[in-house]
């Protein structure tokens, strides 16, 4: 059994206000006892190398940390500043073991757009690594959802090649789960016969139009996925919403 966190679009850009939400978050999972920690895109909000900076000090944890990109994120400065590789253009594909658990973290960015894309090398590095170690359960992690999620907001720009996607998904039976982020709100859905679930956002929260509230929350608290994958395979997960401490009143 594996246990660990998801959180996503934490958007930092040198405002306080990004900063104390995202500590808030980091400092709950790393009270927590857990396997590792998915951050599932939008790091940064401007892609600029003093935003990697200030994220290589938020995101310290003694749990293993698994980053991948977002639309916000800059490939070239991400890795400079996060992987501490040579800038290059080319899509970010890195594969993590935690346990016996394979995370495929894919990089569905297109530099200059908000909407998402797989590159067929990409999607050759997914079919490839998920065929190599077909025995062991695997999540395929990337930012943009590939199905629409009835905001008219984030449908226009999610990922635009989800079909190709499906058939390569199609093809392995050791996908537990498809993990996203890019919507900031919590949601579910399945997506090639496997759950998909959306990770809400740390920055922001995201609603729907027949919610009494403005598109993008911005009072809303930060939230995160605590995901456990048991013996059988099975997924089970759990939404937390992080509030700033308060007093409590213990009732008998």
């Amino acid at each position: 059994m594996i246990v660990f966190a998801q959180v996503s679009d934490l958007h930092l850009d040198g405002s306080e206000r990004a900063a104390e939400r995202t500590r808030r978050v980091i400092d709950y999972v790393n009270a927590l006892e857990l396997d590792a920690v998915l951050v599932t895109g939008d790091l940064a909000d401007h892609g600029r190398p003093e935003e990697y900076a200030e994220l290589t000090v938020a995101l310290k944890s003694p749990h293993p940390m698994m980053l991948l990109p977002g639309n916000h994120d800059r490939r070239e400065a991400y890795r400079e500043g996060l992987l501490g590789e040579p800038a290059d253009g080319g899509p970010i594909n890195v594969v993590q073991r935690v346990g016996d658990v394979n995370f495929l973290l894919a990089d569905s960015t297109i530099p200059g757009r908000s909407n998402g894309f797989l590159a067929e090398e990409t999607l050759a590095w997914v079919d490839s690594t998920l065929a190599a170690d077909a025995a062991s359960p695997a999540f395929v992690c990337f930012h943009h959802p590939p199905v629409a999620l009835h905001s008219p907001l984030v449908d226009v720009i999610r990922l635009d090649n989800a079909a190709r996607l499906a058939e390569v998904l199609g093809g392995h039976r050791n996908v537990v789960a498809v993990l996203c982020g890019h919507a900031h709100t919590a949601a579910t859905s399945t997506f090639a016969g496997v759950p998909l679930l959306v990770a809400p956002g740390v920055v922001s929260t995201l609603t729907l139009p027949a919610e009494p509230r403005p598109d993008v929350d911005l009072d809303l608290p930060p939230a995160l996925y605590l995901h456990v994958l048991d013996d059988e395979r099975r997924l089970t997960t759990h939404c937390r919403v992080v509030v700033q401490d308060a007093p409590r009143t213990l009732t008998p």
